[in-house]
């Protein structure tokens, strides 16, 4: 799994009940893109993150107007 700073991570409920956890990349720690990340969820709350199966990483959309 590989990440850029600003990308989204999406972290899937795998337990009955429990919901599905979104934020954003704020760092990148591991060499070439790998984890771990350090992650702003929507609450508010950062944790350093080692994703596991549950969890997929979406890439930012290009900025309106610029190449991408």
């Amino acid at each position: 799994m590989n990440a850029n700073i600003g990308d989204r991570l999406h972290v899937h409920g795998n337990v009955v009940g429990q919901t599905d956890r979104q934020g954003e990349i704020i760092e990148v720690r591991g060499p070439d893109g790998g984890p771990p990340y350090l992650v702003r969820f929507d609450d508010g709350h950062e944790t350093l993150v080692y994703p596991g199966p549950d969890a997929v990483v979406e890439g930012r959309a290009p900025a309106e107007g610029l190449p991408g």
